[in-house]
């Protein structure tokens, strides 16, 4: 049963990556159309669908383009929209990146069930992802893979040289527990060591201790944590964004230990084209 939303909302604020305001209208939109954002800021306003074919860069985020138009650190969103059972959206944008808000995916849940779910009347019919067999993506330890099961489910492991995050695991599958609450407000996360490098790169010049969890070699600058495990679950938060790059959640168990947003996205595409394959032998 494809869903959209009731009623649209907005909600504003800075971009994690280029530290520049931007407001964000999340409308209905009809079935079979997807989610997709439309930039309003440019001329002709383009269309950049939330599409695993639309992928640009991956690196701290996720961007998605259409010829010229980009729009980038989408990731939170799309979670909370896909995980809400949302499937067609309009998401227009004023600017190039989304933002980060309190860094965290939990506003945007928020919102979400303000405005309300509105169940299509006239469906449009996507076919499942199901693997048969297990799918590896890996680079070095770092992996991801969907492996064959009969619900979804996400498992993250991470292991960082910091005494305070370590080797963190959790699980999470939509059908047993409430992603508005176990994983939405886990926030993301830095390293004090690295933040002169990455502004020096260009990045997260929008960053702060107000929508970012920063650790050192001493401890977490700013805590307290709303999990025990809070990195963790926010890797599985960004994990479920570049999933639902598929149109859907795969039905399978997603496993994924010290992955990054360019691998989590490589398993999509491996998926889409399997998926793709099966739908042209049937």
């Amino acid at each position: 049963m494809r869903s959209t939303l009731k009623k649209a909302f907005e909600l504003s604020g800075i971009g994690l990556h280029l530290g520049k305001q931007s407001t964000v209208k999340v409308m209905p939109a009809l079935s079979g159309e997807g989610r997709y954002f439309v930039r309003v800021d440019l001329p002709d306003a383009p269309q950049i669908p939330a599409h695993i074919a639309a992928v640009g860069e991956t690196t701290l985020s996720t961007e998605l383009k259409a010829r010229t138009a980009k729009v980038r650190t989408v990731e939170h969103l799309l979670a909370s929209l896909v995980a809400s059972g949302i499937d067609d959206a309009r998401i227009e944008i004023n600017a190039e990146e989304l933002p980060l808000l309190d860094g965290s995916a939990q506003n945007w849940c928020k919102a979400i069930a303000q405005a309300g779910i509105q169940v299509h009347q006239n469906q449009s019919i996507q076919a499942p992802i199901i693997p048969q067999e297990a799918i590896w993506i890996h680079d070095g330890d770092c992996f991801v893979a969907a492996l064959p099961a009969t619900q979804t489910r996400f498992t993250y492991g991470i292991d960082f040289p910091y005494q305070a995050i370590g080797n963190q695991w959790h699980s999470w599958s939509p059908t047993e527990q409430d992603f508005a609450t176990e994983i939405a407000p886990a926030r993301t996360f830095g390293f004090a060591e690295q933040i002169e490098q990455l502004q020096q790169a260009g990045l997260i010049k929008g960053g702060s201790l107000e929508n970012a969890l920063v650790c050192s070699h001493h401890g977490w600058i700013n805590p307290p944590l709303r999990f025990t495990n809070e990195p963790a679950r926010h890797k599985l938060l960004d994990l479920v964004g570049d999933l639902s790059l598929l149109g859907q959640l795969p039905t399978a168990h997603i496993l994924a230990y010290k992955a990054s947003h360019k691998l989590h996205t490589q398993l999509a595409k491996k998926l889409a084209q399997i998926n793709q394959s099966v739908i042209s032998n049937q």
